[in-house]
Parts: C-alpha cells; structure tokens; sequence
C-alpha cells in the first residue's frame, strides 16, 4: 500500500490519492507547501504566543498576511492573555491564504523522559473540533512538534493519524520533505 501513495505521488505531480480511515475520515498525504492549500481549514502548529514564529507559524503568518497576526493579537489581549496551552486549539482568520479560517494549536516539546502522546493526539483532536464547529469539511495538517520540537517523525505520523480517525471529511496532512511524508505513508497504509 505504501507504494500506491509513492505511485499517485509521482503520478499527480504532489497529491496522493486519499484513503478511507473506518467509515468517515478520508487521508490525503501531499509533500509540499501548507500555505498553498485549497481547504477550508488549515492547522497552523503555533507557538503559544500566537503571535508567528518560525517554521510552519511563520509562513502562515508571513502568507497570510497581518489580518491573521490581527486576529491572534484580538485573542491575545481576551480570553488567551497567557497564551494558548499546549493541546488547545483555536481559529482565526486565514488571511490571504487560500483556506477559509486558520486553527492554530500549540504541540508539545519531546521528551524521553515524559510520555506526552496524549498532548500531541489532544492537538489533532482539539483542531478538529474547532474545524467541525465552523462547519469545515476538508483540514489541512501539517507534522505538528517535528519540526524544531523534535518529536520522533513516525511516531508523530502514527499518533495523528489515529487521532484524526473519525472526522467527517477530509483530512489532508501536509509533509515539508520526502522523509516526513514516507513516514505518514506507512502509517496510513496499515
């Protein structure tokens, strides 16, 4: 199966063919570039500020535009003075990006020493809830904490794709390089 990704892959230029996870969730792998996806939501792995970073943050806040960083300061100065808590999700606006709103959640940091699983499965969670409550029906993720979080990226894969499992719609995750996308690949393969 793991093949047949790799084969759509080079077939559909970036896009891979989607795959059904039970009876709701279809799975969509692409390798590419976040900010450029056609959905209705797109999950910004944010820091807890909200206020842009690097990364994956700072290219949708730098493609987004200020409407996003606008937003996230309006959350900032109300209900997430403290910013927003590890596993927690929230939604603004997605600026001039071709999604209609960003979710941002802040991931976990790996550990070693802790197993923080949970939080890393609450982020996946957590941004879906937010997408189905503004009535989304297709969610672009990217490898939330795998990044400079350094989060293991195959047992991030396996933590969000059974995270994802029972949305009604399209989850689409987003993969920066080859490495990080044969991970997904396998996972969503079983």
């Amino acid at each position: 199966m793991h093949g047949r990704f790799r084969s759509a892959l080079c077939r559909r230029a970036q896009h891979v063919q989607s795959r059904r996870i039970g009876r709701m969730t279809q799975i969509e792998l692409v390798l590419g570039d976040i900010t450029a996806q056609e959905v209705d939501v797109v999950v910004n792995a944010a820091n807890s500020s909200l206020l842009g970073g690097g990364g994956v943050d700072g290219a949708i806040h730098r493609k987004g535009g200020p409407e996003i960083l606008a937003a996230c300061r309006a959350l900032r100065a109300g209900h997430y003075g403290r910013g927003l808590g590890v596993g927690q999700a929230v939604a603004t606006t997605a600026g001039r990006l071709p999604a209609r709103w960003v979710v941002h959640t802040v991931g976990p940091v790996w550990s070693a020493e802790q197993d923080r699983s949970e939080l890393l499965a609450d982020c996946h969670r957590n941004a879906l809830r937010v997408a189905e409550g503004l009535g989304a029906r297709t969610v672009a993720f990217p490898a939330i904490s795998t990044g400079v979080y350094r989060w293991p990226v195959a047992s991030a894969a396996a933590i969000a794709v059974a995270s994802v499992a029972g949305f009604a719609g399209v989850v689409r995750f987003v993969l920066f390089d080859q490495a990080a996308f044969d991970a997904y690949a396998e996972v969503a393969s079983r």
